[in-house]
């Protein structure tokens, strides 16, 4: 009989989602984490699943892959979106969080079971003849790294990550910037925006390419490889000129509140329950933090900002998943050792998190000498789980969650005339109902 202890290593998202999963099950588990010891450049809580690239689980419309896959976990009996729900800040059609709240939901459900015992300690060997969900995430450690990299017998692959800055709400100049939410979305206007002249767009993208970018222990820029899910606002813009307005400044859907239309738009959304504290929507970036200062300051309305944290740049590690992992992200060159999380190759907090959830179903199912299970690519959950499990690996790549991961279907078209925007959302919501229905068949199975 198989040792029903599991070894997770690392509680972020997905491994806080597995161990409570796992529980649940009635199946002990310990969770080590070693950011009380020591914190790696973007962690600030102690807390478990903190957030760091942005507090937004993005959007909760049926019609969006993702807002699909938050309801594919809600049936699931998801710990991650249960403590999003509790912690939720306002953000028109996205669903945003309080870090600290939501953090402290999660931290207090997973200290407080029974089953769960949670061992400070950086893990730097795995031991291949125990159950061992690696949940280590973007920021593995290096010695961990050297033991994960020994295991599937290649070099981890790697992109570099950044994280936006954060501003406090009284410093911004509500004379200049407004409330709104895009397309005015939503009940209430909970994006703040700080419009932008064509000379002003101008004056601000010149000073962006020109800023110093702080390297420290990354490698030289020429050789840094970025994920474009998350790109440096910086190594965007020098792409071309235009290229922002059609990406965090876009300024479509947007205009001031007498109608005016913008040149450029940036955006900020609320980061704490208290409305205290706003982050730069798209900001990621990887200028010194004095820069940030002096180039983000040239946004109309932040010309007084006071940052309360400025954006970073961090090393983001993942694992040729395709190669390595069979489709239960379980390592095929050992049984005993399953991946979740953003390691294997998926971007984004809620595709993390629902890695873990499904890894952890399969787990008791492996534990209990039962079929091991994962819903089909119809719904948004499989998908993920399909691509990385498919995709090249000659030139593996994250992915997010989006439509065009998901089985096509045929439909449709209605005899009535209708846009084209309009079919698109018939399909979609056509999709996701699909993709309900099949993970309600997944769970009847399991």
């Amino acid at each position: 009989m198989k040792n029903r202890t599991v070894n997770i290593i690392g509680a972020g998202l997905a491994g806080s989602e597995a161990a409570y999963q796992l529980a649940k099950r009635n199946i002990k588990v310990k969770l080590y984490e070693v950011k009380r010891i020591t914190k790696n450049p973007v962690q600030f809580l102690d807390g478990f699943a903190e957030l760091v690239c942005s507090n937004s689980l993005r959007s909760n419309e049926m019609t969006n892959a993702v807002g699909t896959l938050k309801e594919e976990m809600r049936l699931l009996d998801s710990l991650i979106i249960r403590a999003a729900e509790y912690a939720q800040v306002p953000a028109g059609g996205s669903l945003a969080v309080d870090r600290i709240m939501f953090s402290e939901y999660i931290t207090n459900e997973l200290q407080n079971n029974n089953l769960i015992e949670i061992i400070d300690k950086e893990v730097i060997s795995i031991d291949p003849n125990e159950i061992t969900l690696v949940a280590s995430g973007p920021l593995t450690t290096d010695n961990l790294q050297n033991e994960i990299s020994k295991l599937i017998g290649t070099d981890d692959f790697y992109f570099y990550d950044a994280v936006a800055p954060i501003i406090e709400k009284e410093s911004i100049n509500m004379e200049i910037a407004y409330q709104k939410n895009r397309y005015d979305k939503g009940e209430t206007s909970d994006y703040i925006n700080c419009p932008m002249s064509k000379e002003e767009y101008l004056n601000f993208y010149n000073e962006l390419i020109r800023a110093e970018v702080t390297i420290g222990h990354l490698p030289g820029e020429a050789e840094l490889k970025y994920f474009e899910g998350c790109m440096p606002v910086e190594a965007m813009a020098k792409r071309g000129e235009e290229t922002l307005l059609f990406g965090p400044m876009k300024p479509k859907g947007l205009n001031k509140p007498d109608g005016t239309r913008n040149h450029a738009v940036v955006q900020l959304r609320q980061d704490d329950a208290n409305n205290r504290l706003y982050n730069i929507v798209g900001f990621q970036t990887n200028l010194k933090w004095p820069e940030q200062k002096r180039v983000f300051s040239m946004i109309p309305g932040l010309e007084n900002a006071k940052f309360v944290r400025y954006g970073v740049m961090h090393k983001n590690n993942f694992i040729n998943s395709p190669k390595v992992l069979n489709k239960f992200l379980q390592l095929k060159s050992n049984e005993n050792i399953f991946f979740a999380g953003q390691i294997t190759g998926v971007e984004g907090y809620v595709e993390s998190c629902v890695t873990g959830l499904i890894t952890s179903i399969n787990i008791f199912n492996y534990i209990n000498n039962k079929e091991m299970k994962i819903p089909t690519s119809k719904s948004v959950t499989g998908a993920l789980l399909n691509y990385i499990n498919k995709a090249s690996i000659t030139n593996f790549q994250p992915m997010k969650a989006n439509w065009g991961i998901v089985d096509e279907i045929s439909f449709d078209k209605p005899n009535k005339k209708i846009t084209k925007q309009e079919i698109k959302k018939l399909k979609n919501e056509r999709i996701s109902n699909l993709a309900i229905e099949n993970i309600k068949e997944y769970i009847k199975k399991i």
